[in-house]
Parts: C-alpha cells; sequence; structure tokens
C-alpha cells in the first residue's frame, strides 16, 4: 500500500530574489530583470524539489506576493487599510481594502502553473486562496453603488475561474488555502463566521462535476508566518466538523504541530466522509530542527489508527515562507524537512503493507 505525500506549496524564496522583490517595487530593476531573476529561482526550485523524490510538487510559490494576494497583482481599486491579522510574536499583516467594484482577479494562479509547468513534467499541484479570505477586502462600512452581495457574486465567479483555469492547465490537484478558518473562530467565537466561510467557498467548489472534486482539496492551519501563527491557541474542535462539511475531495490538516494530535484525530475519525482523503501534517515548518524519516513514519502510523489508509495521505503542516519577504527559514532546511517527508512516508507505506 502506497500513503500518497503532497506539499503545501511555498519554499522560501533564495536572498536575491527576496532583494529584487524591493528593488522592483522601488523601481531599482526593471520587470525584465526582475523576471530573469525569478525565472532562476523557480527552476532551481523546481529541480531542487525533484531531487527530494517528492511524487508531487508545486512552484514553491517564488514568483507570488503572498499566497492570500496574487490575484490583487495589478488590480488597482485598492486601498492599503484593511483587515489586520496578529500574530502570536506581535507582527501583524494586513489585508488591503476594496474601494470600489466591480470585483475581479488581475492574476490568476495559472499564471505560475504554466511557468512551472514549462520546467517540468513531474504532476505540479496548483495552490489558490479561498473565496472566504478576498471576502475579507470587502469594507464594512459597504461600498457606495457596489453591495456586498454583488462584491460576493463576482468574488465566487473569478474564485471558480482561478480553479478551473489550474484544472484545465492540467494541475494533478488544486488546493484552496483556508488558513482563515481556524482564525475566523477567533474573530467570532460563536462560530458564525466561520458558518458564512464554508458555505462560501462551497458556492465555489459546487461549481465543479464531483469527479473534478476529488482533485480539489482543502488547507487549513493556524496561519505560518516569520515563525509564528495567528490562531494555534483556537481549540481544532470547533473548526473540524464544520470543516468536512466544505464539499471538496482532500484536505491538508496540520498536525505535527498540534499538542495532542490523537485527540485531533479522533475528531477527524468522526467527521470525515468515506469519499475524503486526508493527507495529515507530518512536518512543522516552524520548528528549524529537521524531522528524521522515522518520526515521520511513527506519525503517518499514528494517523493509520484513526484513519482508513486507503484515505490517508501526508503533507507538510503549513507552506514553509507564504510571504516573499519571509526569511524566517532557509531553503536547505526546506529541502531537507521535505526529503523526510518523502522517505518516512514511504516507510509508512511498507510498515502498513506487512500489517
Amino acid at each position: 500500500m502506497t500513503i500518497p505525500t503532497e506539499p503545501i506549496g511555498s519554499i522560501p524564496r533564495p536572498a536575491e530574489l527576496i532583494a529584487a522583490w524591493g528593488d522592483l517595487q522601488a523601481q531599482r530593476i526593471s520587470a525584465q530583470q526582475f523576471d530573469q531573476i525569478a525565472e532562476g529561482a523557480l527552476r532551481d526550485t523546481i529541480q531542487r524539489f525533484i531531487a527530494t523524490g517528492s511524487p508531487v510538487i508545486t512552484d514553491g510559490e517564488q514568483t507570488k506576493p503572498s499566497f492570500a494576494t496574487y490575484p490583487l497583482a495589478g488590480f488597482t481599486r485598492l486601498a492599503p487599510d484593511g483587515v489586520v491579522i496578529p500574530f502570536a510574536d506581535g507582527h501583524t499583516r494586513q489585508l488591503p481594502r476594496l474601494t470600489s467594484g466591480p470585483f475581479h482577479y488581475a492574476t490568476y494562479a495559472s499564471q505560475y502553473f504554466a511557468a512551472a509547468r514549462r520546467l517540468t513534467d513531474t504532476p505540479l499541484k496548483q495552490a489558490v486562496i479561498s473565496a472566504s479570505a478576498l471576502s475579507l477586502l470587502y469594507p464594512p462600512a459597504g461600498i457606495r453603488g457596489y453591495p456586498r452581495e454583488a462584491f460576493l457574486s463576482d468574488l465566487v465567479d473569478e474564485a471558480v475561474a482561478d480553479i478551473r483555469r489550474s484544472l484545465v492547465h492540467g494541475a494533478d490537484s488544486v488546493q484552496i488555502d483556508f488558513t482563515e478558518g481556524r482564525l475566523s473562530l477567533k474573530l467570532d467565537p460563536s462560530g458564525g463566521l466561520l458558518e458564512n466561510f464554508v458555505a462560501l467557498n462551497n458556492k465555489v467548489i459546487d461549481h465543479f462535476s464531483p469527479q473534478e472534486r476529488q482533485r480539489i482539496g482543502v488547507h487549513t492551519c493556524p496561519g505560518g508566518d516569520k515563525d509564528a501563527t495567528h490562531s494555534a491557541d483556537v481549540d481544532y474542535a470547533g473548526l473540524l466538523p464544520v470543516l468536512f462539511r466544505l464539499d471538496a475531495g482532500r484536505f491538508y490538516i496540520q498536525l505535527a504541530s498540534e499538542k495532542d494530535p490523537a485527540r485531533v484525530l479522533k475528531t477527524i475519525r468522526q467527521h470525515l466522509h468515506p469519499d475524503q482523503m486526508v493527507f495529515v501534517g507530518v512536518i512543522d515548518p516552524i520548528n528549524p530542527a529537521i524531522e528524521t524519516p522515522q518520526q515521520v513514519r511513527d506519525r503517518i502510523l499514528q494517523a493509520a489508527e484513526y484513519i482508513p489508509a486507503a484515505q490517508l495521505g501526508s503533507t507538510d503542516d503549513c507552506g514553509f515562507s507564504p510571504f516573499a519577504d519571509d526569511t524566517s527559514t532557509s531553503r536547505d532546511i526546506a529541502f531537507a524537512k521535505i526529503r523526510a517527508r518523502v522517505e518516512g512516508t514511504r516507510l509508512a507505506s511498507e510498515k502498513l503493507g506487512r500489517s
């Protein structure tokens, strides 16, 4: 029995690429010069990803400004003073605020996929941002002449197009990043916001056939940025029963950094549907210590005590660098951790095959 294993997405950018982002914004280099640097970073990332033995890879999100805001690259109807997301170490990230409609994506994830596909035939997955995350762009006070209902309708159409374009281009799977799911319970402990988020994302997913949904997954974690999280203190028990009401076929769930993984696995077992796959996190991107293949193996075998092996996969808890300026983790550490995940999953597969 072979346990599938997949990455979440982002890989730390090389120092040259991080510097180039700043130089481009300051107009010290041209767009063409930036593209040359970015092409080199992308090529190196894919080569190193393949060298880990990972059966499925990503582009490392090397040229995304962030996992959340890439659709806005080139979109001008924005102000910088949107929702602020605080992290446990005190730093914050801030979303922009929509100032007028109509809303549309200026950049689709398939653009990144196409660039990576030119460099490899290895199966590629593509991460996209959730409609629920982008719904936070709309200001509480509303926008004159562009009601929230019209915005959400436009948002759903664009989120559907973002997923469909990646599938049409040949993505092995499309992963919806839903890190705001756990955060929503901090913002609204009643769970009402989470219910709204799930309903909105289902409006997107329900545009796809049952066969397509098996290639669409949802990623949840407590956020990971600069070695800090935004919602690790929120109990998973409030999220998971609602999460599995999403009509997706795959779920990528942070678990390696959880204090009581058995408790989380019990909850997963209670709410997992027969047609859903669960990829449990076996690598903690925030912890600089590199997991051993044996640690990964044991984490998967523990998960197999609760989840049918035919519905089980392994992954990383989160992306290693979801924002372009994050330098908290080195590329060498990230790829070493991925190699441990691949080898540990192989060991777990062998063990389960003998049982």
